[in-house]
């Protein structure tokens, strides 16, 4: 629809194209005047002697003699250059001791560039000497930083699929349809998601992890196998360390239908905590433990084996986790928020 009532000027100008240089060359040497030469083109005077003089250089005859003449094609290159130099100026400089802080985290703590921006942004880092997270994309393609593409994990292309919900053939216990609708919110501490890692396809040793909700606290265990003698002898080192207080940082875990979690409710031993299964091949229900299951194999790819992995390792992927600033907890760590919810539980 046309709009008769507005406030933007229309442009009244418009650049010299090569075709424009062109007829400007043909009509100097038909001897116009610039106002002739203006009228043709439909420009200012003043725009047709700029070029001129822009585009006009110094020839030398056969003779020696010197004498001035207008090239379209100088004109032109010289307009390239100028445009090149127009926009918006990178302040690296200005900036470069966020660059620094922005490399060393991403090479060496492996943070995100937006967990980097967010961080520094939070705490009052860098006051007026940093940069948004789209810049310190855009410096990475660039590659005006010592850091490329490959140095980012996630910055990959995702293909979507559809989901498709499969009927449970062996009942291990309550189906996460029952779970309560508020644990969804993740707004009440206290609700876990569970699964195992494993390193090599043949029988060893793996991984079992659970993640809280709320807060995104990561565990991370070593057991002996996938079975479950291993998932209990994990279960009752969490026992350990929080003694009394385990039923309540521990109200609900949801776990697949793998057959190491077929004990998972008498491994609890507790009334209070509720077990739920999700639906078979539907990882998307524990989303947050499958995340942290991909920040996890940064350090310990698929195929590597897990007896090869000593604990050292293990309590450190287990750490960084767990103080990595997180956007969706508002650029705060795992652990700072797990610490608020332990004090009140105290």
């Amino acid at each position: 629809m046309a709009q008769t009532h507005h406030n933007t000027n229309k442009r009244s100008f418009k650049h010299l194209t090569p075709f424009d240089r062109g007829q400007i060359q043909a009509l100097r040497r038909e001897g116009k005047t610039l106002q002739e030469i203006a009228d043709v083109l439909g420009r200012n005077k003043s725009t047709i002697s700029r070029e001129l003089q822009r585009g006009t250089v110094t020839q030398r005859r056969s003779d020696l003699t010197e004498y001035q003449a207008y090239f379209p094609e100088t004109g032109q290159a010289i307009y390239e250059a100028n445009r090149s130099h127009c926009g918006a100026k990178y302040k690296l400089a200005q900036v470069a001791e966020f660059i620094h802080f922005a490399v060393e985290k991403i090479q060496n703590d492996h943070w995100s560039p937006d967990a980097i921006c967010g961080y520094a942004k939070t705490n009052h880092l860098f006051e007026g000497a940093r940069v948004c997270t789209k810049t310190l994309y855009h410096y990475i393609e660039l590659g005006a930083l010592p850091v490329k593409n490959i140095d980012l994990p996630l910055k990959v292309r995702r293909s979507t699929k559809k989901k498709q919900t499969r009927k449970n053939k062996k009942i291990l216990g309550m189906s996460i349809e029952e779970r309560p609708s508020h644990i969804h919110e993740r707004k009440e501490f206290g609700h876990w998601e569970i699964d195992t890692m494993v390193g090599q396809r043949k029988k060893g040793a793996a991984l079992l992890t659970l993640t809280e909700r709320t807060t995104r606290k990561e565990h991370i265990f070593k057991i002996d196998q996938k079975t479950v003698d291993g998932v209990n002898q994990a279960i009752q080192e969490l026992k350990n360390i929080y003694g009394t207080a385990f039923s309540s940082v521990f109200k609900t875990i949801t776990s697949d239908n793998g057959s190491e979690f077929s004990e998972l409710v008498k491994a609890m031993d507790c009334d209070q905590i509720h077990i739920y299964y999700t639906h078979p091949y539907t990882s998307s229900e524990r989303g947050t433990n499958e995340r942290h299951n991909g920040l996890i194999r940064r350090f310990i790819p698929k195929g590597k084996s897990i007896d090869d992995i000593d604990d050292t390792l293990i309590a450190y992927v287990e750490n960084w986790c767990n103080s990595l600033p997180r956007k969706i907890l508002g650029y705060k760590t795992p652990n700072d928020l797990f610490l608020e919810e332990l004090k009140k539980i105290a």
